[in-house]
C-alpha cells in the first residue's frame, strides 16, 4: 500500500496535475457560491475540458471541483440566506443569523475549517477503506457485476426527490437512452430513428452538460423573466464586520462537534444516494443534540454551522469510496464522476487497485490535498469569491452557455454533439418544471450498458452450468447482493423518515 501511495504521489507531482488541482478547487468554490448552480453542474461542465488531459490531472480536477463546490455553497448561505447548493441549506439557518449579528466572517471561517476537516477525514478514510474493498471485488464475476449495476439502479429511488414514481420514470428513460445505438453482441441498430450519428449511441458528455448546465441556465432565465432577482447579494457590508475566526476559547469548543460530524458524514456518504444534503441535516441535528446550548441553534450558533458544513463535506469522500471500489455512486455527482472515469479508461472495481493503482492513489491523494487547499484558499478568499454572486444572471447565463457549447463541440469537432446537448437541455428544463429529477436519468444512462452486457454474459454462463438458479445459488456474494437490492428498494422510505426527523429536530426552538 505504501508503495502505491508513493507512486500515486509521484504521478500527482506534475505541473499539469497541480494546476488542475488548483483550478478545480477554485472553480468549485466559485460554482458553489452561485445560488441555483450545483456541484453536479460544475463537474459536468469540466468533463469536456478534461478530454485532452491525462487521467490523473483530469480526475483530480473533477474531484477537487466536487468537494470545493459543496463548500462554496456555504458562502451565500451564510451571507444572504441563499444556499449555493442544496447541501448548504442547513448552514443558512444559523449562518445568516450570525451575519445579521455582524459575525458573518467568523461563520465563514468556521464553515471553511469544518469543511476542510470533514473532507480531509473522509479522504483518509478513503485511503484506508477503498483498497480493502477493491481486493474484495476481485471475487466478482459477471453475475456479481450485473447485480451491482442493479443495486446502483435502486439508487434511482433515492435520487428522485419528492416522488419515487417520477424518479423511476426518469431512470427508465435513462436506461432506454443508454440502449440507443448498435447492439454490443449482434451489431443490430436499436432506436436510432435512421440517424447515422446515433449508431454509436448517445454521447454521454453532451447529454450530461445539457441536463445539468443548459437546463439550469434555462431555469434561471425563466426566473429572471418572471421578475425574480437577477443577482444575489446586494450589500457586501457584512463581509467587513467580523474577524476570520472566532476567539480560540470559542473555537476549541467546536472541535468535538466537528470530530463527530466528520465520522458520521463519511458513513452517511458511503450509503448510496444519501449524499451531502442528507448528511448536512443529520449532522446538524446531531450537533444540536450534543450541544450544551441547544437553545442557540436557529438563532446564530457557530456549532450549527460547524456541524452541517463538516458533515456535508465529509460525505463527499464517503461517496467516492463505493464509486471507486464497486462502481456504486453515492450521490448524483458521483454518478457523473463514474461517467468521467469511464471516459478516461478507468473501470471501477478491482482493476483500480491492480492495473491502475498509481492513478487511483493519485486521485485519492489529490482529493486529500484539494480539501486542505480549499481550507487555505477559503480562509482568505471566500469573501471575494462571494462577490461572483452579484453578477447579473443576464451576463452569467450566456457565458455558461458559450463555455458549454465550446466544450461540447471540442470533444469530437461535431455539431451533432451540440444539438444533443441542446436537446437534453430542453429535456432537463421540461423535466424540472414537471417535477422530475435529472440525476436518475444520468444514472440510468451510465449503468445501462454495464447492466445489459453483464446480464447477457451471465445468462450464457448460467446455461453452461445447468441454469440460472443453480448458478446463482452457487455464488454467495450474488445472494448477498440480491438481499441488499431488496433492502435498498425500501431504504428511501427510511432515509426520508430520518431526514424529516432530523429537520424537525433542527427546527425546534
Amino acid at each position: 500500500m505504501l508503495a502505491n501511495i508513493m507512486a500515486g504521489a509521484q504521478n500527482l507531482l506534475t505541473l499539469d496535475a497541480v494546476l488542475a488541482l488548483v483550478a478545480g478547487t477554485v472553480g468549485g468554490m466559485v460554482i458553489g457560491a452561485l445560488p441555483g448552480f450545483s456541484a453536479a453542474m460544475g463537474v459536468s461542465l469540466l468533463i469536456p475540458i478534461t478530454y485532452g488531459m491525462n487521467p490523473v490531472a483530469a480526475l483530480t480536477m473533477l474531484v477537487a471541483m466536487y468537494t470545493s463546490a459543496i463548500y462554496g455553497g456555504s458562502i451565500t448561505a451564510i451571507l444572504c440566506h441563499t444556499p449555493g447548493t442544496p447541501a448548504s441549506a442547513a448552514t443558512a439557518i444559523d449562518g445568516y443569523q450570525l451575519t445579521k449579528k455582524g459575525r458573518g466572517m467568523e461563520a465563514m471561517g468556521v464553515a471553511t475549517f469544518g469543511s476542510a476537516l470533514g473532507g480531509t477525514v473522509s479522504a483518509i478514510a478513503m485511503l484506508l477503506i477503498a483498497p480493502a474493498l477493491g481486493a474484495f471485488s476481485l471475487k466478482f464475476s459477471v453475475l456479481e457485476y450485473f447485480l451491482l449495476a442493479v443495486f446502483g439502479l435502486t439508487v434511482i429511488a433515492s435520487l428522485a426527490g419528492d416522488s419515487v414514481i417520477k424518479g423511476l420514470f426518469s431512470g427508465v428513460m435513462g436506461l432506454a437512452l443508454g440502449c440507443v445505438g448498435l447492439d454490443a453482441i449482434t451489431g443490430v441498430p436499436r432506436m436510432t430513428l435512421g440517424v447515422i450519428q446515433l449508431e454509436d449511441g448517445i454521447n454521454f458528455v453532451p447529454a450530461l452538460i445539457g441536463l445539468f448546465s443548459i437546463s439550469q441556465v434555462m431555469s434561471l432565465a425563466w426566473d429572471v423573466y418572471h421578475g425574480k432577482k437577477g443577482s444575489v447579494i446586494e450589500d457586501q457590508e457584512n463581509l467587513k464586520k467580523s474577524r476570520r475566526l472566532p476567539p480560540w476559547k470559542e473555537m476549541k469548543t467546536l472541535f468535538p462537534t466537528m470530530g463527530r460530524c466528520s465520522i458520521v458524514g463519511t458513513i452517511v456518504g458511503i450509503v448510496p444516494a444519501a449524499g451531502a444534503g442528507v448528511s448536512s441535516w443529520i449532522c446538524y441535528s446531531l450537533g444540536k443534540r450534543f450541544s450544551k446550548h441547544p437553545e442557540e441553534f436557529g438563532h446564530g450558533a457557530l456549532e450549527g454551522v460547524a456541524s452541517c458544513e463538516t458533515g456535508n463535506n465529509a460525505a463527499t469522500g464517503g461517496a467516492l469510496i463505493p464509486l471507486i471500489t464497486l462502481g456504486l455512486p453515492g450521490s448524483s455527482v458521483a454518478a457523473i464522476l463514474l461517467g468521467g472515469m469511464m471516459i478516461h479508461g478507468l473501470t471501477p472495481g478491482a482493476s483500480m487497485f491492480t492495473e491502475h493503482a498509481p492513478t487511483t492513489y493519485a486521485i485519492m491523494i489529490g482529493f486529500l490535498i484539494a480539501n486542505i487547499l480549499m481550507g487555505v484558499i477559503g480562509m482568505f478568499a471566500a469573501k471575494y469569491i462571494a462577490r461572483v454572486s452579484t453578477v447579473p444572471m443576464g451576463l452569467l447565463g450566456p457565458v455558461i452557455v458559450a463555455l458549454a457549447t465550446a466544450g461540447t463541440f471540442a470533444i469530437r469537432n461535431n455539431m451533432f454533439d451540440v444539438y444533443v446537448m441542446l436537446a437534453f437541455g430542453l429535456i432537463g428544463f421540461v423535466l424540472k418544471k414537471c417535477g422530475f429529477a435529472a440525476p436518475p436519468m444520468i444514472l440510468g444512462m451510465v449503468l445501462s450498458e454495464i447492466c445489459e452486457n453483464n446480464w447477457r454474459r451471465a445468462v450464457i454462463l448460467a446455461n453452461a452450468k445447468g441454469g440460472m438458479l443453480q448458478y446463482f445459488m452457487g455464488r454467495p456474494i450474488a445472494i448477498v447482493l440480491a438481499i441488499l437490492i431488496v433492502i435498498s428498494l425500501f431504504s428511501p422510505i427510511l432515509m426520508n423518515y430520518v431526514n424529516k426527523k432530523s429537520r424537525a429536530i433542527a427546527n425546534e426552538k
